[in-house]
């Protein structure tokens, strides 16, 4: 019984990597949808801003620690923003709120804090294990591109 390489993922990052793929599309989403008339500059900072969720979810996909790392700080910043978003809204500050905001704190809220505790638990550090530039094995003799009695040239 041969099995996939999604199934040979485990459940923890295949769920991380998914969350990043639905924040990315949900910037993009919401911010093409707030924005009217549609214009480059919104519709470029939206996919510019959607486009590094893609590419952490990429990082995370093959398993590289500093995207974990990088992962990490991103919960940490957006539970945080939007916990003090949803502090003035709650308090009463005189502010409008975009739909963004409202649907981007029910999402980042309670999922941020769950990836966060996950990736920094031990069961995380293994699932991630691969450096981003890995060690080089220093060459050996048999590395040789030529190997006739004249090896100098």
């Amino acid at each position: 019984m041969a099995t996939s390489e999604a199934t040979a993922e485990p459940l923890g990052v295949r769920l991380t990597v998914a969350f990043f793929v639905l924040t990315g599309a949900l910037e993009i989403g919401l911010a093409l949808f707030e924005v009217r008339p549609l214009s480059f500059w919104p519709v470029w900072d939206a996919v510019v801003r959607g486009g590094m969720n893609f590419l952490l979810a990429a990082g995370l996909r093959r398993r590289y620690a500093i995207c974990r790392s990088i992962a990490m700080i991103y919960c940490l910043a957006v539970v945080i923003t939007y916990l003090a978003a949803v502090g003035l809204a709650l308090s009463g500050a005189p502010l409008q709120y975009p739909t963004s905001i409202v649907v981007q704190s029910l999402v980042h809220i309670p999922s941020g804090v769950v990836l966060f505790l996950y990736l920094r638990s031990p069961v995380a550090s293994t699932h991630f294990p691969r450096p981003l530039f890995p060690r080089r094995r220093p060459p050996t003799p048999e590395d040789r591109t030529c190997s006739g009695p004249h090896q100098d040239l």
